[in-house]
């Protein structure tokens, strides 16, 4: 490899982690309440989509692979993302109901993972949802084939105006459309701290409780 396509050196990308120690006891006693307290100060801190997360999947024959969803809600019962249940991950997800989430907070050194099974939410709260989506949105959900492949982008956009055409004030609500709850197994709080002794904790099921451990950097 000659000098002009060598890749560029990352050595400039190293930085440093500081923030203040996460302790057992500053924990809450169960991971919802502390995703809770954690993702306010996100949105405080100005995050620009603090409910961007990365959603990870793998197929029966056990490819995996990930993508960027946004968080739509959460509570006791788990995490919400809505999706084409025909796209990759819906897909994935028939096959194998088990996913990871990260939630990557790189400007406040923090991240927040969550491993469980996913399930769908009944079909009433997915078309509550829908209807509540921007009009070019849900026309939008109805015009991507989502994960498919499209011939060109004229093909996705007559696609569309076709069927703005058809719906011109209120679409129904797809049946290959609607939501996923994560389950959560295991949630771990991960804070940034210096010379890579960063603070891991995470909150596992343990019959009808959470068990909490700290784990190595």
């Amino acid at each position: 490899m000659d000098a002009t396509s060598r890749p560029p050196s990352l050595a400039g990308l190293r930085r440093t982690y500081e923030g203040l120690p996460l302790l057992e006891a500053d924990l809450a006693s169960d991971p919802i309440s502390q995703f809770a307290a954690w993702f306010a100060e996100a949105v405080d801190a100005g995050l620009p989509e603090p409910n961007a997360m990365i959603v990870a999947t793998c197929s029966a024959g056990g490819r995996p692979t990930a993508r960027t969803v946004l968080l739509k809600g959460y509570d006791a019962d788990g995490f919400v993302f809505y999706t084409n249940y025909e796209s990759r991950k819906g897909r994935d997800l028939a096959e194998n109901p088990r996913a990871s989430l990260l939630f990557p907070w790189h400007s406040i050194r923090r991240q927040v993972r969550v491993e469980g099974s996913v399930v769908r939410i009944p079909r009433e709260e997915s078309a509550a949802y829908f209807r509540s989506r921007p009009y070019g949105s849900r026309i939008g959900a109805w015009a991507s084939r989502q994960s498919a492949v499209v011939g060109s982008r004229e093909e996705l956009d007559e696609r569309y105006a076709r069927l703005a055409a058809r719906w011109p004030e209120e679409p129904p609500v797809p049946d290959f459309w609607g939501g996923f709850r994560v389950v959560p197994a295991e949630v771990e709080f991960w804070q940034g701290q210096l010379d890579r002794m960063h603070d891991r904790l995470r909150y596992r099921r343990s019959g009808g409780s959470w068990a909490v451990e700290r784990l190595a950097p």
